[in-house]
This record gives structure tokens, C-alpha cells and sequence, in this order.
């Protein structure tokens, strides 16, 4: 995923990998936007929780998180680019 965003940017929109943000690291981020990309492996089905309060408190700092299975960043990285150039607009 990282490959397909850092070679271009957008809608004008420039991604950070492993950005900090509190006392996060997000996987992907676009500052600009307050933008975050999670992209979770097969350990995340066990940590939805601990997931979902990251996310909220992400979310409380003003930043639109959005998550993504390895498997669909794999298997399908075009439909996965497709839905975050819908979230960021």
C-alpha cells in the first residue's frame, strides 16, 4: 500500500508512513487531511477492542481513521486504493 501511495499523491493529499500521532504510530497518515490508514494482520481479530479504542482516541485528536485487512491490501489493492480516495474526497 505504501508503495502505491508514495508514488503519487492524492488529490493533492501527501501520506506519511508510521507517523506519530499522540502516543500512536499510525501505519499510514496524510496530515493534511488529519487522515488515518490502519492496515491490520490476522493479531488484530483478537484485539478488536483495544482496535476500536484507538481508533476512537484517534478520532477525539480530530483525525478520520479508516481500516484495512492485510489480506484486502494484498488481494484487491486497487478496490482499497478506490475507497481511500472516496474517504479522503
Amino acid at each position: 500500500m505504501w508503495n502505491l501511495l508514495r508514488r503519487q499523491m492524492l488529490n493533492g493529499h501527501k501520506f506519511r508512513r508510521q507517523h506519530p500521532i499522540g502516543p500512536y504510530v499510525a501505519d499510514l497518515a496524510c496530515p493534511g487531511a488529519r487522515f488515518v490508514i490502519e492496515i491490520d494482520g490476522g493479531q488484530h481479530a483478537e484485539q478488536r477492542v483495544a482496535d476500536e479504542q484507538r481508533t476512537q482516541e484517534l478520532m477525539a485528536r480530530g483525525w478520520v481513521v479508516i481500516r484495512f485487512w492485510n489480506h484486502d491490501v494484498l488481494t484487491n489493492p486497487e478496490g482499497v486504493m478506490q475507497e481511500i480516495e472516496r474517504v479522503v474526497g
